[in-house]
């Protein structure tokens, strides 16, 4: 504030306004061109849940017999039982690749550092496409095995311990990284304390460090557990029946889908409760410092004879979560071409893929963009009630997304009706937070008093959200379009259910061809879609370990 002669005016980082241009942009209420696209957003993130109530309690009486039949508690506990052992299994891979690749001498740690999250990149059900088309009865090892050994048929992997042993190969990295980057994160004064104290290098992580990575450990269990719970593909493939696989095919076998909504709705009562666990355990999990400290190198532990072990270990994984599957689909891709095998159809895949996943950025960035501005920029108790309804697609699995949007598209919007627009429209409530999240990092990096100075300036709401705000914000937006792009490209269920008839994308490409046992037409898709996910992953990956050097 200054004043000069009879004119005062007020000065925000080195410009110049008339008093009677300034605006205040803090509000009780705010601005109603944000409030009415966050309240349809809200409104359209609540949809899915409100049909699966609605339907399943149409049939009065049905309900209960529906839910407490036999069948049901079958699918509970199978779901519980997978989603738990996967949890474990992953944890019990990822902390001893997090603890070799970050606190000894392994040779070569950022490459192991890198492929250890690799697996991250191969989608769930192409992985366990691989599994089944290498190890299955009828499989690649049984081809080799027949010749010299007389094995005409292996024993089934199919059930609960391929849908195990898939699920946990391909979702360990979920743990790995959190894990990976608790122990980087922690004061190494604590681990030199403990050896001071006489504790070798065993007994301090076991006493002094696992303490520390219980809250990451226990984040990244749960995140597994999650993925696990939501899946559709793996279990499908492997005829494990878990509740995605029963809600699918309760869907397709019946007129009536009374039965497929209250299974849904059972789901996602499952799923609240793990994400309930894990907002509960990332909510507690504050381990810090009580000073700043001065940086100082870690002290590696020295592996000794052990070293080769514990690279044989790493690549163990290596090979067993990468290697192995890319060799299958390279194996099938060859087999396939020289048999013969129609690949003319991949192209309009690979176009349709690279159509919806562009279009499905784009939509669901702009339908984030008015709640993460209210959120960051308007904060109260309306505004927050309103971000948390979209994490609602986290606990939405994509099969009860769509089960939700074919009921509301058939008989409410028969024009939105097996078109790309309703796909489109389930896409953006699977994979919303996804945007939202990165749309919030950016928005709070920006200072509001830029804003305020567009604002002072004459510029109303919208005119400095598209002058000011997004161009600032561009990193966050591009950061939350191209991980919803990816993801999109990879989902299957919801596009196998919403996507217009014949209209095939490399995820239902490669799932049709499964059906039928086409591995070879399955593996060019498959190939592609790998290729595509590794290029971002291995570029963010080489980017946090040059920061944490």
């Amino acid at each position: 504030m200054a004043t000069l002669g009879k004119t005062t005016v007020t000065t925000y980082e080195s410009l110049t306004i008339p008093p009677g241009r300034v605006r205040l942009l803090t509000r009780r209420f705010p601005p109603m061109v944000f409030v009415v696209p966050a309240l349809l957003v809200a409104l359209l993130m609540l949809a899915p849940l409100v049909y699966l109530a609605i339907r399943a309690t149409d049939s009065g009486s049905a309900i209960p017999a529906s839910l407490f039949r036999s069948r049901t508690f079958d699918v509970t506990r199978n779901t519980a039982l997978l989603a738990l052992s996967v949890a474990v299994s992953a944890s019990l891979i990822a902390v001893p690749l997090a603890w070799l690749t970050t606190r000894t001498n392994l040779p070569h740690p950022r490459y192991w550092s890198v492929v250890a999250a690799l697996p991250l990149v191969i989608p769930s059900y192409v992985g366990a496409l691989t599994i089944v088309a290498a190890m299955g009865p009828r499989g690649i090892v049984q081809g080799w095995l027949e010749g010299p050994f007389g094995i005409e048929r292996l024993p089934s992997i199919y059930g609960f311990f391929g849908s195990w042993w898939a699920l946990t190969l391909f979702s360990y990295p979920y743990v790995y990284l959190g894990v990976q980057a608790a122990f980087r994160g922690i004061d190494p004064a604590l681990e030199e304390a403990a050896r001071s104290l006489g504790l070798g290098p065993y007994r301090s992580f076991f006493r002094v460090m696992l303490p520390q990575l219980r809250p990451a450990i226990a984040a990244g269990a749960l995140l597994s557990a999650l993925y696990t719970v939501s899946d559709f593909g793996v279990v499908s493939l492997m005829r494990y029946d878990v509740f995605t696989r029963a809600i699918y095919v309760q869907y397709q076998s019946s007129f009536d889908r009374t039965a497929a909504a209250s299974l849904a709705l059972v789901l996602v009562a499952f799923t609240i409760v793990i994400l309930a666990l894990e907002w509960w355990v990332r909510g507690r999990a504050q381990q810090y410092r009580v000073a700043t400290g001065a940086a100082r190198a870690v002290r590696r532990v020295d592996l000794g004879r052990w070293k080769w072990l514990g690279v044989g270990y790493c690549g163990l994984i290596f090979v067993s979560a990468v290697v192995l599957p890319m060799a299958v689909l390279v194996y099938w891709l060859v087999r396939g071409t020289s048999a013969g095998d129609a690949v003319g159809r991949l192209w309009g895949q690979a176009f349709n893929s690279a159509t919806v996943s562009l279009l499905a950025g784009v939509v669901t960035v702009a339908l984030a963009l008015p709640t993460a501005v209210l959120s960051v920029r308007y904060r109260n108790r309306f505004t927050t009630l309103l971000e948390r309804q979209t994490y609602l697609g986290y606990a939405l699995p994509g099969v009860a997304i769509a089960l939700a949007f074919v009921y509301i598209g058939a008989r409410y919007v028969p024009s939105l009706y097996q078109t790309i627009w309703l796909l489109l429209i389930g896409y953006a409530v699977r994979f919303l937070p996804q945007a939202l999240g990165a749309e919030r990092v950016s928005l709070l990096q920006i200072s509001p008093r830029v804003e305020e100075a567009s604002r002072t300036l004459g510029e109303n709401v919208l005119g400095t959200l598209r002058r000011v705000t997004l161009r600032l914000a561009r990193p966050g937006l591009l950061a939350g379009f191209g991980l919803v792009a990816l993801t999109v490209m990879k989902e299957l269920p919801v596009t196998m259910m919403l996507a217009p008839i014949e209209f095939e994308t490399l995820a239902t490409g490669i799932w049709q061809a499964t059906q039928t046992g086409a591995y070879g037409r399955a593996a060019a898709p498959a190939l592609i879609l790998i290729a595509i996910s590794a290029i971002p992953s291995l570029v963010l990956s080489r980017r946090g370990l040059d920061q944490a050097a």
